[in-house]
């Protein structure tokens, strides 16, 4: 009870729908949108919408199946590929390339197109939404090629913070690993993930990516997963890095 109200029943439907591996948060909301889902044969108009504890989903006329005991897996993601289950260019995507006896899965945020390296992927929509959101916390680590001239004083630039285009990034810590001629690579730690965020930054230093490698999530590492390469990490495993992250 809240402030002597009661706390409404149920957990909202754009939810649910997630939780049973349908699909994430956002497009699940998008289904409800288009009034593809009902409860109990009605359909719903809302994604604010609660669904009680013996009320059945459907989508398409199709009970919502039940969910799965939740899963994670690491997949070292190659260039060249999209983070996208249906992309409008046509261009290969992250989830044609899975191997095909994986369930649906979604990933835990994103990855650019010639970006690679670690992608986290689970087959709970709802647990994915958490797990990416700003408020977890979680670091994400790359290895960066840089093209250009750079000193390490000019990496230490980042880690006030800075505006580009009114665009406010937050303090990152990039440590600059080793240099040859025009080509160096970097170590790069933040915790915002904004879209194209090291791009963004190293171009604001006048340098250009060459290539973009995240080799950490939180607390799990890319280690020597080859690319292309799918492994889950025990439920064991990852529930003990949860709570060690709280």
């Amino acid at each position: 009870m809240v402030n002597g109200l009661s706390e409404p029943e149920g957990e909202r439907i754009a939810k649910v729908i997630a939780r049973a591996g349908t699909c994430s948060r956002r497009d699940a909301e998008k289904l409800v949108a288009e009034g593809r889902v009902a409860i109990d044969g009605e359909t719903v108009t809302t994604p604010a919408t609660r669904v009680g504890e013996n009320e059945v989903v459907s989508i398409d006329g199709r009970p919502l199946r039940q969910p799965e005991r939740t899963r994670l897996w690491r997949y070292h993601k190659p260039q060249g590929l999209v983070t996208t289950h249906r992309d409008p260019q046509g261009r290969p995507t992250v989830f044609q390339a899975l191997p095909q006896n994986l369930p649906r899965v979604v990933s835990v945020g994103r990855l650019d197109l010639n970006s690679e390296g670690l992608l986290l992927l689970t087959n709970d929509g709802a647990f994915a939404r958490s797990l990416e959101l700003p408020s977890a916390g979680w670091t994400r680590t790359y290895r960066v090629r840089l093209f250009g001239k750079v000193a390490q004083k000019d990496l230490e630039e980042l880690a006030q913070g800075v505006t580009i285009a009114g665009v406010k990034y937050g303090p990152v810590i990039a440590d600059l690993e080793r240099s040859k001629g025009m080509y160096s690579w970097a170590r790069v730690e933040l915790k915002e993930g904004k879209n194209r965020e090291v791009k963004r930054l190293m171009e604001h230093l006048g340098l250009k990516v060459a290539r973009l490698i995240r080799i950490r999530f939180g607390p799990f590492h890319l280690g020597h997963l080859a690319s292309g390469a799918v492994d889950e990490i025990p439920a064991k495993v990852w529930k003990a890095e949860l709570q060690q992250q709280e």
